[in-house]
């Protein structure tokens, strides 16, 4: 079941966020509450920004706008767990692994990266994306902890200051490519790809590479690998030839950079472990 409610709380409605729900809806108080603490249920009062809102009791006032987003089968989900590298304070960084979003929808937060580094730390931390993976994608990811940290951060991957390295599985035997550069233009310019062949497993018929994007274009890596015949295994959106039951093989192995908390260069990699990682079941 899918629905979405947008209201504006009057004169003689409920008192509490989950009454005035179930009113609307005729969901069971037990589902408006598990919605609400999945990050499904929104509200801005008079003076304010749009928030989720996640205590059950939660009062309402004459002209509160609440919105609610609903949907059974995504609340269902139960997400695979991140794992925290580094804490440093005013950021973490994390091995998000495949499955798992990097940032929450209107329709829930709970199978999202943010929202799992949010419960983590005690006391809890509130948690400001710097950066995005997709969803089927694995690898290191920083969360912000601060609104400055926040805004240091993403300035480095806004001005194309983070070394990206990945490592990814890719169809056919890139061998039989003359460079170990791509230089496909993107997006109307030019874009850069760098790679070295680990392995090729002559069974499945796949390449075993690492690659680094010296140029920050969307989904590069996909991309550039694709327009060369050796599209990554498991892509859902690139390719042909290369669909299996594993997930997508990519995984954004390290993050290099200077640190502007740290004051130094830094370089954050996954656990050797962790970068074959498939979706859970």
């Amino acid at each position: 079941m899918r629905l979405t409610i947008k209201a504006t709380a009057g004169p003689g409605h409920a008192e509490s966020v989950m009454d005035f729900l179930c009113a609307k809806t005729g969901l069971s108080k037990s589902r408006i509450k598990d919605a609400m603490n999945k990050g499904a249920v929104r509200i801005k009062k008079k003076k304010g920004k749009m928030l989720p809102v996640r205590r059950a009791s939660c009062v309402l006032s004459v002209g509160d706008y609440i919105e609610l987003y609903y949907d059974t089968q995504l609340l269902s989900r139960n997400p695979p767990s991140a794992k925290c590298l580094r804490d440093l304070g005013s950021y973490s960084v994390w091995f998000k692994p495949p499955g798992l979003m990097s940032q929450g929808t209107k329709f829930g937060d709970h199978c999202s990266l943010l929202r799992q580094a949010e419960k983590y730390f005690r006391p809890a931390r509130r948690a400001f994306p710097v950066h995005r993976l997709d969803r089927e994608a694995s690898g290191i990811m920083l969360v912000a902890h601060g609104r400055e940290s926040a805004a240091k951060l993403s300035g480095l991957f806004q001005t194309k200051q983070v070394e990206k390295e990945y490592r990814l599985e890719v169809l056919g035997n890139v061998n039989d490519l003359n460079s170990r550069k791509i230089l496909f233009s993107l997006d109307g310019g030019s874009a850069v790809t760098e790679f070295t062949v680990i392995s090729y497993d002559a069974v499945k018929n796949s390449s075993e590479v690492t690659a680094v994007a010296k140029t920050g274009r969307y989904h590069q890596v996909r991309r550039h690998f694709n327009m060369t015949g050796h599209p990554v295994m498991g892509d859902p959106k690139y390719g042909k030839g290369n669909k299996n039951n594993e997930g997508m093989k990519l995984c954004a192995a390290a993050l290099r950079y200077r640190c502007p908390i740290l004051k130094k260069e830094v370089e954050f990699r996954v656990p050797d472990a962790d970068v074959n990682a498939t979706p859970e079941s």
